[in-house]
């Protein structure tokens, strides 16, 4: 028996105003006041599919000592990279090693499912946890319904032998080259096909043959599910599918339509964690997703569920830690849906040297210091000398990780002369109550609103983007502490 150990998930903290967003492209498309209502989650101009499968895997795996993973997948059609594997920079942020399987899994909705599937069977096989995570930011051309529909978010999942939080019960699959959108090489975006036809000829003839397949197989009733999941945008398709299979209305989970958007492959898995979030011990879940086919996983929450809740953000704190976006001008510069002036200052060569990243990566992508074992003084970068002035020690310093440490602003500054492309760029000295202090760029900061010291929390972003050659930096920087914000 294998289940799902703990879960998390996350959404960026912007919001897009749909409204805003249909008042400027309205005159163009008047169809567009049709989604006008509710907001999608966006990314911040650092973040992407990989900042937010960190936080999501963060949130998964929490402060606790986990047994040693056997793999780490990602499932995603958003990836930064076509060809160097994002599932390896993920295992470096994270600092899981370097001795598990990595992998990447896409090129299709179904991406998510499709790969858990696998995952479980390669838990069942080779007895030991894996982490599971599921990230997607997708881009939509400007004045589109997608540019709406779309969200921004990540779900995470460990999976191990026991029944966990949530015991899995079994699965099914059709393959099925039902084409209602797809992305061509080297395309921005994706083309998509008349709802009508992917409705009546896709959702409604592929999922519930799957679904009633899985049912039958694992002799649960329809009438025990109490929560369905299944990400669609098309209006009462779900509640369509599930009177076809015999749930009922009452336990088909809300889309998250007007929270979030639809956050394409990673959505079935960011349902599922929010099912989670709400369901009780015994109660069924089942996921089914759609896309080139259908797959349909079947989950039983257990007395454990209560516990693993208590101990994650999920995806209800992220819905709650939101912030609006009324500025679409900035959204469209964000995703570089508009050509806009960024001045003599972002015009540097942004070359990474593939040699300092490979010898530094520890630091760099692990955010690892140092921590002098004569005085136990904690520092970052590491270096050959304690800094104490009364220690000094040489090569006296072990690994010390600082990404899960919180610490308070000790000064700062806001330039409105370094580039920054969400000006002003913030940075300043962040102090730890552990040891050790670094000057490092904030995020997530509202202006006028950072002060001497705020609590900050590590995260793993965007540092800059060579648009030259298409590779992007990646470090840490501090975010205000969201349970601080809230609170």
């Amino acid at each position: 028996m294998v289940g799902i150990a703990s879960f998390g998930g996350y959404l960026p903290r912007l919001r897009l105003s749909r409204k805003a967003a249909s008042d400027v492209n309205g005159w163009f498309n008047a169809g567009l006041r049709a989604y006008a209502r509710g907001e999608r989650s966006i990314c911040n101009w650092d973040e992407d599919t990989l900042t937010m499968a960190v936080e999501a895997a963060r949130d998964c795996l929490g402060s606790g000592t986990h047994e040693p993973m056997v793999a780490l997948h990602l499932a995603t059609t958003t990836a930064p990279f076509q060809d160097r594997q994002n599932a390896a920079i993920l295992a470096q942020a994270l600092r899981l090693g370097d001795r598990l399987h990595t992998m990447d899994i896409t090129a299709s909705q179904r991406a998510a499912t499709t790969g858990l599937v696998s995952a479980f069977d390669t838990v069942s096989a080779r007895g030991r946890p894996l982490l599971f995570i599921a990230s997607e930011k997708r881009r939509a051309p400007a004045g589109s319904p997608q540019e709406l529909l779309f969200g921004d978010g990540a779900a995470a999942l460990l999976l191990d032998r026991g029944d966990g939080a949530a015991r899995f019960l079994g699965s099914r699959s059709a393959n099925v080259d039902f084409v209602d959108h797809y992305r061509g090489q080297n395309r921005e975006f994706d083309y998509q096909w008349e709802e009508r036809w992917i409705r009546d000829e896709g959702y409604l003839k592929i999922v519930p043959p799957v679904i009633k397949e899985l049912l039958a197989e694992t002799g649960i009733g329809p009438g025990d599910i109490a929560h369905f999941c299944l990400p669609v945008t098309l209006p009462k398709v779900a509640q369509q599918i599930a009177a076809m299979v015999g749930i009922a209305e009452s336990a088909v989970r809300p889309n998250l339509d007007g929270l979030a958007g639809d956050t394409g492959a990673a959505h079935a898995l960011v349902m599922l964690v929010h099912a989670l979030e709400a369901a009780k011990p015994g109660e069924r879940i089942l996921v089914a997703s759609f896309g080139n086919g259908c797959d349909a996983l079947l989950f039983e929450a257990t007395g454990a569920l209560p516990k693993a809740v208590a101990s994650v953000r999920g995806i209800g704190g992220s819905l709650k830690a939101r912030k609006e976006e009324t500025n679409y001008a900035r959204y469209l510069a964000f995703n570089d849906l508009v050509k806009l002036e960024r001045g003599l200052r972002a015009e540097t060569d942004k070359q990474t040297p593939l040699t300092t990243l490979y010898r530094k990566r520890n630091m760099l992508t692990s955010l690892i210091g140092g921590r002098c074992e004569r005085c136990g003084t904690l520092q970052f970068p590491k270096s050959k000398i304690c800094v104490n002035p009364n220690c000094g020690a040489r090569h006296s310093q072990v690994d010390q990780p600082f990404s899960e440490f919180q610490g308070r602003i000790m000064s700062w500054s806001a330039d409105h002369l370094t580039y920054s492309p969400d000006p002003p760029a913030h940075y300043g000295m962040v102090t730890f109550p552990e040891g050790g202090r670094m000057m490092i760029d904030f995020t997530d900061v509202d202006i006028g609103k950072v002060e001497v010291g705020m609590k900050m929390r590590l995260v793993f972003r965007i540092k800059e983007v060579d648009p030259q050659r298409g590779f992007t930096k990646y470090f840490w920087k501090a975010a205000p502490d969201a349970a601080a914000r809230e609170a």
